[in-house]
């Protein structure tokens, strides 16, 4: 871990190994290049050329498995500080798998949830009463979810963080704004009313890959950004890199670049983005301070 500069966390990132597993999600030919094993040696030289001294694995798919390998892995390797798991929120004893996977080597690093709720046919999932009694064991467990969602499932998303004061959620890739399709109205405004709850996150994350892949440049993303930061202010934004799906359109390094350059020139923005949000959103605060790896302290 870096030394005499700011701590830095990459608070989204991926690993997989499609030749062990079925992700459906990476059909087609554009995505081919996905298509190969990812794992923390491939990472790792990124994160050092880049300045990140910590990073959360994310959940890809909906598979337990998954999720106890994402802790093994967070058991095995310095970087890694948190997983975002998957459990089934409809099953009928979520707080008892959250329990199971609590005891497995590097339980203790399971900070939240996931589900790919933009792939769900239903838009309203997560307004299901079945789901809203598996989130229940989620907060109460002390974990974070993670709202994967499009426009589509914004007014879901809206429902659920309303039945739920007091906890975590964290909206990843800023509910995806259709940026190759040009400035959208309706995710704007459904953007800004979920920005209105004092309990929801927004990760900076994911833009390249909605932008025209081999057409955008810093300046696509500013307005954007822009938005966020007037929704959700300097206290509740979160870098993430979305590696390695997002090196179908730029590399790891213009991808922080992008998330920093609106914060530049302001020390205390720039610090909470990079770190001090993650910590709060997730409850870090006494993974770091008890990592036996950590070498500095955010």
């Amino acid at each position: 871990m870096s030394t005499g500069s700011p701590f830095v966390i990459d608070a989204h990132q991926h690993f997989w190994d499609p030749s062990r597993a079925s992700y459906p999600w990476m059909a087609g030919e554009a995505l081919a290049p996905l298509r190969r094993p990812y794992g923390p040696d491939d990472l790792a030289p990124l994160l050092a050329g880049s300045g990140v001294d910590a990073t959360i694995i994310v959940q890809c798919r909906h598979d337990a498995a998954e999720t106890e390998e994402f802790l093994r892995i967070a058991a095995a390797t310095p970087f890694v500080v948190g997983v975002v798991g998957w459990v089934n929120l409809e099953a009928p004893d979520v707080s008892g798998e959250i329990a199971r996977l609590r005891v497995l080597p590097g339980g203790d690093r399971l900070v939240g949830i996931r589900h790919n709720v933009h792939d769900e046919p239903d838009p309203g999932w997560l307004s299901r009463p079945g789901v809203l009694r598996g989130l229940e064991a989620v907060f109460a467990a002390g974990l974070t979810f993670d709202l994967l969602v499009r426009t589509r499932e914004l007014p879901a998303a809206i429902f659920c963080v309303r039945h739920f004061p007091g906890a975590h959620f964290v909206l990843d890739h800023m509910a995806k704004p259709p940026i190759a399709l040009g400035f959208d109205a309706e995710w704007a405004e459904r953007f800004e009313e979920i920005a209105a709850f004092d309990g929801v996150w927004c990760k900076v994350s994911g833009l390249v890959t909605e932008a025209d892949w081999a057409g955008w440049s810093p300046a696509t993303f500013e307005p954007y950004i822009a938005l966020a930061r007037s929704a959700f202010g300097d206290q509740r934004l979160i870098f993430g890199s979305d590696w390695p799906v997002a090196t179908l359109a730029a590399d790891y390094a213009a991808v922080k670049d992008i998330a920093g350059r609106c914060f530049s020139g302001d020390p205390e923005a720039e610090r909470r983005l990079f770190a001090g949000n993650a910590i709060d959103a997730y409850r870090l605060e006494p993974l770091l301070r008890t990592d036996p790896h950590s070498e500095t302290s955010p």
